[in-house]
């Protein structure tokens, strides 16, 4: 009957909740207190379990992150493939990398065991594939392809997991915002020797109050470039 347990062929009964709900319960954690707040007691206690009852579906609590982020790695694959093609497969290419990092930065725990375990997560695998489809309509080896999609996620987990990290107590507190908060860094770099720091005085005004997006964009386009670059030549 719908809702009862299962009785298993050695008597045990199964757990009458679903993989569905125990990743959905899984991720819910994650979003809420990172991996630290992930554990098979306090996940039992949200699907109104015991213990015992998680093991029916991961056998570890690395299985059960690396399950986790396949679950939501599910919805950004589904995104990715729904995108229009165009005749630019580096236009493309930017367009899936956007929609991953969106996926990323909203759930910083993602960036950690994305891609960590392929066995299970087949849907990190699939767009890990479908960047990589992108660069065999370009004119490259393939050590050229294995590196342009490296370095394409390498800059989209790594921007969106720094942007995805809590802010400083003290903007939490309220007692400073974000610019404040930059402002006073960018006061503190003004006082240094200009000699010795050449480099931060000339960036310093656009240091002061950026915009952390643009900032990702931009380090995006410079990776694109690149390798438009590559394939041109």
């Amino acid at each position: 009957m719908a809702g009862q347990q299962e009785r298993s062929r050695g008597g045990r009964r199964r757990a009458s909740h679903s993989m569905e709900s125990v990743l959905a319960e899984a991720v819910a954690l994650l979003d809420e207190a990172g991996a630290p707040a992930l554990t098979f007691r306090a996940l039992a206690q949200r699907l109104g379990g015991g213990v015992a009852s998680i093991y029916w579906y991961v056998a570890s609590k690395d299985e059960l992150l690396d399950r986790a982020t396949d679950h939501v790695m599910a919805a950004a694959l589904a995104d990715i493939e729904a995108l229009p093609h165009s005749d630019d497969p580096i236009d493309d290419l930017r367009a899936m990398a956007l929609t991953l990092f969106d996926t990323i930065v909203k759930r910083p725990w993602l960036g950690a065991y994305f891609m960590r375990n392929t066995d299970v997560q087949g849907n990190a695998l699939r767009v890990y594939e479908r960047l990589g489809e992108q660069t065999l309509r370009l004119d490259l080896t393939a050590r050229q392809r294995f590196h342009a999609v490296s370095a394409v996620v390498g800059v989209v987990v790594g921007s969106a997991v720094d942007l995805g990290q809590e802010p400083p107590q003290e903007i939490l507190d309220g007692a400073v915002n974000r610019e404040e908060f930059l402002g006073r860094y960018a006061a503190a770099w003004r006082e240094l020797d200009s000699a010795d720091f050449p480099f931060v005085h000339e960036i310093i005004d656009e240091f002061d109050g950026h915009d952390d997006i643009d900032q990702f964009r931009a380090a995006l386009d410079l990776t694109l470039t690149g390798l438009r670059l590559q394939a041109e030549a």
